[in-house]
């Protein structure tokens, strides 16, 4: 159970969060959302220990990580530009990260990850011969094979449209399902916060709005900020897909 406790954060005398009290399930997919500027990639850079909060506790499974430097958290990130190697092929990017820790997968586990992203014909070509849809499941075998505690994930369909999205978001479901992996998804899209998580918190200015299910969001908005955000946005995505497919697709 990942726990964060009367979480706050300043910039320049400037309030990013505020009081962010939030528990989390082992294995659940929580989604971050809010519009930007609202602290929510500072909250996931936090939970990270990416950024250094001003106040509160970071608690994992009863471990008090507030101190705890990034790289001893047993937590993991894959960031919205995948930070591949393009020097490298698709299989020495996987592994990199067991280049000095090759006690943490077995060859058995790394195929094992490498078979359920359905990777194993790519594995020999350099990044940018790969498409996004492949890159990004690149960065999350690479990602998976260090065997994180917590998986987070900065803007994961951000960059991939269609048919593509969709696979990469079953993926992430089932990656969590299966490894039992909590995941924490950034996104300023409430479409893909609603069709993916288990749950979502709606950040505003650095406070927690509303935290609950998908259909607590949909159904039971919590005051004018969710409901308007939530209708305002899918207004928006459903007029950009009228305008440029016509009204069949909307």
């Amino acid at each position: 159970m990942l726990e964060l406790q009367n979480i706050g954060k300043q910039f320049d005398q400037k309030v990013v969060l505020e009081n962010i009290d939030l528990t989390i399930n082992n294995g659940e997919i929580v989604s971050l959302l809010g519009p930007s500027g609202s602290g929510k990639t500072t909250l996931l850079n936090i939970i990270l220990g990416l950024t250094k909060m001003d106040q509160g506790k970071v608690i994992f499974n009863n471990n008090d990580l507030s101190n705890v430097a990034m790289k001893n958290r047993g937590f993991n990130i894959v960031f919205q530009d995948y930070a591949l190697f393009p020097h490298l092929n698709a299989y020495d990017n996987i592994v990199y990260g067991l280049r000095n820790k090759k006690d943490i997968a077995t060859d058995a586990e790394v195929k094992e990850y490498i078979d359920f992203l359905e990777l194993t014909p790519h594995l020999k070509k350099k990044i940018g011969e790969l498409s996004g849809g492949q890159k990004q499941r690149v960065a999350l075998a690479r990602t998976l094979v260090t065997k994180p505690d917590v998986l987070l994930l900065d803007e994961p369909l951000s960059a991939l449209d269609g048919v593509i999205k969709e696979s990469i978001k079953e993926r992430i479901k089932s990656i969590a399902k299966e490894f039992n992996l909590t995941t924490i998804i950034v996104t300023h899209d409430p479409e893909e916060a609603l069709t993916i998580s288990d749950k979502i918190l709606i950040i505003n200015q650095g406070n927690i709005s509303q935290f609950g299910t998908p259909f607590e969001i949909m159904n039971q908005p919590k005051n004018d900020f969710v409901k308007n955000f939530i209708l305002r946005q899918l207004h928006i995505k459903r007029q950009n897909i009228y305008n440029l497919f016509g009204e069949k697709y909307a």
